[in-house]
C-alpha cells in the first residue's frame, strides 16, 4: 500500500554513492530508466573521465524560450554505520514513516520530487512553453570540481539554454521553508610558518610555532568576533557572517626536535555581503604580523558573489513566490551557509534558488540517522508540481523576442 513515489525514493537511496568510491554507474542506469519511463529525452555528458552528468528533458512547445534547469547531485558523503539506528543504505522507514538513509535530505529527495511532479503534470495532460531540463551532477559532495564546474564551460550546458534554475537548500525544523539566493564563498587557506630548527632542550628564537601561534590567534580572534556577531543580532543567520575553523595543523619530526616548518589550514566562508580583496588584505596582514617567513596559498578561493533576485519585479521570482503564497508556505530568504552547485550556476550568470521543501524537518544532513518523513516527501512533490508550472509558463521575456 505504499505510495509508489516514496517506493521509488526509497530505491534509490539503495544505490551506494558514498564516496570515495560511488557507484555512479548504478545511480545514471536507474534515473535513465526512470526518465525512459517518462518519456524524458536522455543525454549522457562526460566531462571527464568517470564522471558523468545525466541530462533529462521535457521538451516545451517553444523550445526558443530560455529552458527551466532542476540541478540535483547524485553522491553522498561517508557514515560512521555505528552511530546509526538502521543500516544508512536500506531506507529502512519506522512507523511514524520516517525514512533513514544517507542521501534522504542531501539530496535524493529532490531528485525523485522532480521526477515524480514531472509524471504528475505528464499524467495531467499538462504541457509548457518552456523546457524542462534535470541534470543529475557527480562529485558535489566533494566540491563539484570534477561535475558542475566543469559542466558549464561546457557547450552541452550552453545549448541547454537555461533561464532559471533550482538547486538543493536545507530542512527547516520550524513551518517555515528555507529559500537560498546566494552562497558564501568558500576559502580554503594553507598557512606555512617558516622558523629556526634546534634541539628540544633550548630556548630557540624566532621558532615557527610561536610564528604560527601568532598567526592561529588571529584567525581565531577573528572567529570568535564573528561568532559573538551572529549571537547577539537575531536578524543574522550563519550565512550572513564569516565562518572560520581552523581543519588541519601539521608540522615536526621528533619530539626533541624543534621544527623549521609548521603549517595550519584553515576553512573560510564569507557571505556576499563582504569585499572580498578587504578580506584577502586582512588575511595578509595577520600573517605578517607573526613574523617574517610566514606565507599562505589557496586549495579554494571562489570569488564570483552573485546572488539570484528576489524582488516582485523579478519573472522569475514573481513565479516561485506566487505559488508559495498560494500555497500558504512561508519563506525565509538566507544566504546559504555552506556551498552547493548553486555557485557555478550562477557564476555563468543564471539565476538559481536553492530549495528543498522540508519544514518541520530536523536539519540532519551529513549527519548520523539522517532521514525525511514520507508526508513531508509527497508534500514536496506538490510543491515542486505547483512551482514547475508556473516557471515553465513564464510569459516571453524582452531578450526573448
Amino acid at each position: 500500500s505504499e505510495n509508489p513515489s516514496v517506493t521509488l525514493f526509497r530505491e534509490y537511496l539503495r544505490i551506494d554513492t558514498v564516496h570515495p568510491k560511488p557507484d555512479y554507474d548504478a545511480a545514471v542506469q536507474f534515473l535513465e530508466r526512470v526518465g525512459t519511463d517518462l518519456g524524458l529525452a536522455c543525454q549522457k555528458v562526460e566531462v571527464c573521465q568517470g564522471r558523468v552528468v545525466l541530462v533529462l528533458t521535457w521538451q516545451g512547445t517553444n523550445p526558443r524560450l530560455r529552458s527551466i534547469l532542476l540541478n540535483s547531485h547524485t553522491d553522498v558523503v561517508p557514515v560512521f554505520e555505528e552511530h546509526w539506528t538502521y543500516p544508512p543504505f536500506e531506507a529502512v522507514k519506522d512507523s511514524q514513516g520516517n525514512i533513514y538513509a544517507r542521501g534522504a535530505q542531501d539530496m535524493k529527495c529532490v531528485s525523485i520530487q522532480y521526477l515524480e511532479a514531472i509524471r504528475r503534470l505528464k499524467t495531467e495532460g499538462k504541457s509548457f512553453a518552456r523546457t524542462i531540463h534535470l541534470t543529475f551532477v557527480p562529485d558535489e559532495e566533494v566540491g563539484g570540481h570534477k561535475g558542475m564546474e566543469m559542466f558549464v564551460k561546457r557547450p552541452e550546458f550552453k545549448a541547454l539554454n537555461v533561464g532559471f534554475a533550482m538547486d538543493e537548500g536545507l530542512a527547516s525544523p520550524s513551518d517555515t521553508y528555507s529559500v537560498f539566493y546566494g552562497e558564501r564563498s568558500p576559502w580554503w587557506i594553507k598557512v606555512k610558518c617558516m622558523g629556526s630548527p634546534g634541539h628540544g632542550s633550548r630556548f630557540i628564537s624566532n621558532t615557527a610555532a610561536e610564528k604560527m601561534h601568532k598567526v592561529i590567534n588571529s584567525f581565531l580572534a577573528f572567529r570568535e568576533s564573528e561568532k559573538q556577531r551572529l549571537k547577539s543580532d537575531s536578524s543574522l543567520t550563519l550565512g550572513d557572517v564569516t565562518s572560520l575553523n581552523m581543519t588541519m595543523l601539521e608540522g615536526g619530526v621528533s619530539f626533541n626536535v624543534v621544527p623549521s616548518e609548521m603549517a595550519a589550514s584553515f576553512d573560510i566562508r564569507i557571505p556576499p555581503t563582504v569585499d572580498l580583496k578587504a578580506f584577502e588584505e586582512q588575511v595578509a596582514t595577520w600573517c605578517r604580523g607573526a613574523g617574517d617567513g610566514v606565507t599562505y596559498e589557496f586549495h579554494q578561493k571562489c570569488m564570483d558573489q552573485h546572488i539570484t533576485s528576489t524582488e516582485e519585479s523579478d519573472p522569475w521570482w514573481k513565479a516561485f513566490s506566487g505559488v508559495c503564497r498560494d500555497m500558504k508556505l512561508q519563506l525565509k530568504l538566507e544566504i546559504f551557509p555552506a556551498a552547493t552547485d548553486s555557485r557555478y550556476i550562477r557564476a555563468v550568470r543564471h539565476p538559481a534558488i536553492g530549495f528543498s521543501p522540508m519544514n518541520r524537518t530536523p536539519v540532519l544532513l551529513h549527519d548520523h540517522n539522517e532521514f525525511l518523513n514520507e508526508q513531508v516527501f509527497l508534500r514536496g512533490i506538490e510543491i515542486y508540481g505547483r512551482l514547475l508550472a508556473a516557471l515553465a509558463s513564464v510569459p516571453p521575456l524582452p531578450a526573448e523576442g
